[in-house]
């Protein structure tokens, strides 16, 4: 995500965005253009598609990549998740004919040095607005990282995993993400952690509301 464009209203965003080439997140009152990926992040995109794809297959569920625009309506904010699924009926609603998902159960966003914060602090904070979101899991492209908040009756729980043998479990769609598997084929680089700073005992994860 790059630097704020400007400030607009929701149906100036809308009609911008429907007829832009290149997509933007819409978060209060500002339009911020999606950047490129790095490598790290398109691999672990694709992993987490295969695995999500796979493991999906054959029920009543289904994914979103990051071409399907997700609006948070209690906030009014829209976003470009990363990935998502849900299981059931998906509910849309509709600007110029393109279709807004609205009740996404899981959403993963890849964190790069530049959106760290955000994704893990504001972006959340929207996110978990959404009625129908159960799960949010981030995931480091620099190590072997994930953090998962997990909605508990009205307490958001927070977990990290840190090593390949690990599994992150997304209850609300009846998948495994399994750390070796999302880093198949990543490189991390040579100068160590920055997108995902060892803020958690990963021996013990804590957990807050």
């Amino acid at each position: 995500m790059s630097r704020p464009e400007r400030l607009c209203t929701e149906a100036e965003y809308l009609a911008l965005e429907d007829n832009a080439t290149e997509k933007s997140e819409y978060v209060n009152g500002r339009m911020y253009a999606m950047s490129g990926a790095s490598p790290n992040h398109d691999r672990i995109v694709f992993n987490a598609t295969r695995e999500l794809a796979n493991q999906l297959r054959g029920r009543p569920c289904r994914g979103l990549t990051a071409d399907m625009r997700v609006k948070a309506t209690v906030t009014g904010a829209y976003f470009y998740p990363d990935l998502g699924a849900l299981c059931g009926t998906p509910e849309y609603t509709n600007s110029a004919g393109v279709q807004m998902l609205v009740n996404p159960s899981v959403i993963i966003e890849v964190l790069s040095e530049s959106t760290a914060a955000f994704d893990r602090g504001e972006k959340f904070e929207h996110y978990r607005r959404i009625p129908s979101l159960r799960e949010y899991a981030v995931i480091a492209q620099d190590r072997t990282f994930v953090e998962l908040r997990v909605l508990r009756g009205d307490v958001w729980m927070l977990a990290a995993y840190s090593t390949p043998d690990d599994g992150v479990a997304l209850a609300s769609v009846g998948c495994t993400l399994r750390l070796r598997d999302l880093y198949e084929n990543v490189e991390f680089p040579a100068d160590g952690a920055r997108t995902a700073p060892r803020l958690l005992r990963e021996d013990a994860p804590p957990a807050y509301a």
